[in-house]
């Protein structure tokens, strides 16, 4: 049986978002990520600001050379995980097989929901049609007999575009003369490896299969058969209880050394954590702080825990190994939880005991967030939601940062 395999992509997905908030942002060159000034990178940018050159993973100096004229925003990635759900919503009201890919972009297989590529040709221009009118946002989506055909196809009509590759011949015309990184799998490195040998294009990869493997190994039979439209891979869903670990982290604008202040930034952190934990309804049975320093050195701390998703003991103990570390200026800041299970084993733990851990109520936290907000003159109030946080986590810190 061919498989129906549907690729769907956002357009520029944070910065619709934010043109949806803000509708006077529309048909201006957007792009997300930080400050002119700042460090960092692009998350993204509108369509407008592409025509400057600007791209994602560009660094923010060289957007800010080439587009001056631009808006420039920090992302509210709380913000995008929450029209994420919505999306997902949607795409898994027609299959249950659907491979996530990022916030703004999934494989659907519907193989066994519809019988050919003519119904399935309808369920496309549905998805869009729902996108649009459901969270007035615009979506690419690609229709093919595999992922790496759906996934050039939706990149072949952007912006809120359609395209379908029904079979292997009509997708090794498409890319025949194109450049070897076209074929899923196949990054800089690769590429320039292969171009030692004068292999640039698709074609060429035809024509010297065996040298590929032999450079390459099994992933070079691997990009052969993509270079004839072979791509067995399945679409595979991704059950909460797959993921590895759940962590949040923050990069800082200037290097932080304050003690205090990392500890109360922990605090957030470990916030939004438990959030994400208890929205996917699993448990982590070890804690994980991660710390870059201003020379770019990382290093990692851990600790096994009893089974929990509890900010308070997510914090209790990131803290300590935040205390336990060697001092210096901290670029970065992150802390999550590993070893995820969806049972919670109930024991009784030495953390029932501490003296941090007075109260596990919502009033506690409630409490302590006010005490974090009085000190730097921020608003907190937000990371009280139960679900999601309706706040920028980033400038929040930003803000606090400031203050110091």
């Amino acid at each position: 049986m061919q498989r129906i395999i549907l690729h769907v992509d956002m357009d520029a997905f944070f910065a619709s978002v934010e043109v949806m908030d803000n509708p006077s942002l529309s048909g201006k060159p957007l792009i997300i990520g930080a400050l002119p000034g700042e460090r960092g990178v692009v998350s993204t940018c509108s369509y407008e600001a592409r025509k400057y050159g600007v791209h994602s993973a560009m660094n923010i100096k060289k957007a800010y050379q080439l587009c001056p004229s631009g808006i420039y925003m920090h992302p509210n990635y709380e913000k995008y995980k929450e029209i994420s759900n919505k999306l997902h919503s949607i795409w898994c009201t027609y299959t249950d097989c659907l491979e996530s890919i990022a916030l703004d972009e999934a494989f659907l297989d519907i193989t066994n929901n519809f019988k050919d590529f003519n119904e399935a040709r309808k369920i496309a221009f549905e998805i869009k049609k729902r996108i649009k009118q459901e969270l007035n946002l615009s979506c690419s989506v690609g229709l093919a007999y595999s992922k790496s055909a759906a996934k050039i196809a939706s990149e072949e009509k952007k912006p809120d575009g359609y395209f379908e590759i029904t079979s292997e011949k009509d997708f090794v015309n498409l890319i025949i003369d194109r450049d070897v990184r076209t074929l899923y799998s196949v990054g800089k490195m690769t590429a320039e490896k292969l171009k030692k040998y004068g292999i640039k294009t698709v074609r060429d990869v035809r024509k010297n299969s065996e040298k590929v493997i032999d450079i390459l190994g099994k992933s070079g039979r691997f990009i052969v058969n993509l270079s004839s439209g072979i791509d067995e891979r399945k679409v595979i869903p991704h059950e909460p209880k797959d993921a590895k670990s759940i962590s949040r982290e923050i990069t800082f604008q200037q290097d932080v050394d304050n003690v205090t202040f990392l500890k109360d930034v922990l605090f957030l952190l470990s916030i939004c954590v438990e959030k994400r934990a208890k929205r996917l309804g699993l448990y982590g049975n070890g804690v994980i702080l991660k710390v870059t320093y201003a020379d770019m050195k990382s290093i990692t701390r851990s600790k096994n825990i009893p089974s929990s998703n509890d900010y308070l003991k997510i914090y209790v103990e990131a803290k300590k190994m935040l205390l336990k570390i060697k001092r210096g200026p901290v670029r970065l800041l992150g802390v999550g939880l590993y070893n995820l299970s969806e049972k919670y084993m109930e024991q009784l733990s030495f953390f029932d005991t501490l003296a941090d851990n007075k109260v596990k109520s919502e009033g506690a936290k409630k409490r302590l967030l006010l005490a974090v907000a009085k000190k730097y003159g921020v608003n907190l109030l937000p990371y009280l939601d139960k679900t999601h946080l309706k706040g920028n986590l980033y400038e929040t810190i930003e803000k606090m940062r400031s203050k110091l």
